[in-house]
C-alpha cells in the first residue's frame, strides 16, 4: 500500500516550482495560487511523514509517534506563523482549531477506518490513550476558560485577556514539557505497546531503512519549501475565500488544515493498516496535544515577543465548542483499548458534521464587549 500511495504525492512535487513561479509572474491571480499551494503543500507534507517515518523506525513506538507529531506539525506551525506576521490571528485560530479536531476525527478516523478493515480488532495501550485523552481534557479546558472569561465578563475583563492568554500559554508550554518528560523518561514503561500482536507485514525486500543525515536532509528541505509555499497560500486565503463564497474560518479550520495535516494523514493511516495502533494513535492524538498545549500558546507568545499582531487565547464560540465535542468522543473511543472500522466511521461522522457547521457558519468577526 505504500509503495501505491507513494507515486501519487511525488506525482504532484512538481506543482511546489509552479506554484512559485506563478506567484511571481502573476501575483495578482490570488484564487489560482491559492488552489496550487494548497495542492503543492501535500506532497511537502507528505515527505515530512515519510522522513519521520523513516526516523521513527530507529526508536520506539512513543518516541517515534513524538518525531511524526512534532515534523508532522511542522506544516501547520509554518502556516501558523505566516498567517500570524501577515495579521490575519483568525486564520491562525481557524487553522489551529481545525488541526486540533482533524486528528483526533480525521485523521484517527480514517486510521480506525482504514486499520479496522484489514484487521478485525485494532489493539493499542489502553493507559496511554487514557493519558493522552486527559491530556486532551487539558487542552479543551485551556481553550475553554479565555473564550468563557471574554463572553460572560464585562468590558473591563478585557483589558485582562491578554494577560490571561500569556499566563496560559506558559501553563500549557511547562505541562507539555513534562507530560513529555512522564511519556518519555520517567513513566515510559507505560506506553510501550504490545509488539508481539503487531504483524510485521512491513519487512521485506521493498523495506529499506535511510540513514538519519538522508532523513534529516529531506527533512530540511521539505520544511523549506512548505514556508516558501505558505507564505503565498497565506497571502492569497482571503481573496481566496471571497471568491469561493468561504469565511476565513472556514478555510482555517477545513481547507488549511487538511492540507496542513496531509503528513499525518499518509502516516497514520499506513501504520493502522499494519495494526501499529500505539504509533497511529501517537500520531493522531499527540500531534493535537503538540497543537493546542504548545502550538497554540507559542503563537501567543511568539506574537508578543517579535512585535507581530497580538493573538491572545480567545477563540471563537464554535471553534471552542468543535474541540471540546471532539475532545469527548475521541476520549470514549480511545478508552478501552481497542478500535474497529466502525469507530472509524462514527470519529469521520463527527468531523463532517463539524465541517458542515463551519460551512454554513457565517463569518462574524469578534465583537468586543461594550
Amino acid at each position: 500500500m505504500k509503495s501505491w500511495l507513494k507515486p501519487s504525492l511525488n506525482w504532484l512535487l512538481p506543482l511546489v516550482p509552479l506554484t512559485i513561479v506563478l506567484h511571481f509572474v502573476s501575483p495578482e491571480a490570488h484564487t489560482l495560487s491559492f488552489i496550487l499551494s494548497c495542492i503543492a503543500i501535500i506532497p511537502l507534507a507528505g515527505m515530512l511523514g515519510n522522513a519521520t517515518e523513516k526516523l521513527a523506525e530507529k526508536t520506539g513506538e512513543g518516541i517515534g509517534g513524538l518525531l511524526n507529531a512534532t515534523f508532522g506539525n511542522a506544516a501547520e506551525l509554518i502556516i501558523a506563523i505566516m498567517a500570524l506576521r501577515g495579521g490575519l490571528t483568525d486564520v491562525v485560530k481557524a487553522s489551529l482549531t481545525g488541526s486540533i479536531i482533524g486528528n483526533i476525527l480525521l485523521v484517527l478516523g480514517m486510521s480506525c477506518l482504514a486499520g479496522g478493515i484489514r484487521f478485525k480488532k485494532l489493539n493499542f495501550n489502553a493507559t496511554a490513550a487514557r493519558s493522552m485523552s486527559t491530556m486532551l481534557t487539558l487542552a479543551a479546558i485551556a481553550l475553554f476558560v479565555p473564550a468563557a472569561y471574554h463572553h460572560l465578563g464585562s468590558h473591563e475583563t478585557v483589558l485582562q485577556e491578554q494577560h490571561l492568554s500569556i499566563w496560559i500559554s506558559l501553563v500549557l508550554i511547562v505541562t507539555y514539557g513534562l507530560s513529555l518528560l512522564f511519556s518519555l523518561h520517567t513513566h515510559k514503561q507505560l506506553f510501550v505497546g504490545d509488539v508481539a500482536e503487531v504483524p510485521q507485514v512491513e519487512e521485506g525486500s521493498a523495506h529499506r531503512e535511510w540513514p538519519v543525515f538522508k532523513s534529516i536532509g529531506i527533512l530540511l528541505i521539505a520544511a523549506f519549501f512548505v514556508a516558501w509555499v505558505s507564505e503565498i497560500l497565506v497571502g492569497s486565503v482571503e481573496s481566496a475565500a471571497h471568491a469561493f463564497g468561504m469565511s476565513n474560518v472556514f478555510i482555517g479550520v477545513i481547507v488549511v488544515a487538511i492540507v496542513g495535516n496531509a503528513a499525518e494523514h499518509s502516516t497514520a493511516v499506513m501504520v493502522a493498516m499494519k495494526n501499529r495502533m500505539d504509533l497511529s494513535l501517537g500520531i493522531a492524538i499527540g500531534s493535537s496535544i503538540q497543537v493546542a498545549l504548545f502550538v497554540a500558546p507559542l503563537m501567543v507568545l511568539l506574537s508578543y515577543l517579535c512585535h507581530w499582531p497580538i493573538m491572545d487565547l480567545v477563540f471563537t464560540p464554535a471553534e471552542v465548542i468543535a474541540i471540546v465535542l471532539s475532545v469527548i468522543v475521541t476520549g470514549q473511543i480511545a478508552s478501552d483499548g481497542e478500535s474497529n472500522w466502525l469507530e472509524g466511521v462514527q470519529l469521520l461522522s463527527v468531523y463532517i458534521i463539524l465541517a458542515i457547521i463551519f460551512y454554513l457558519l457565517p463569518a462574524s468577526p469578534a465583537v468586543p464587549l461594550p
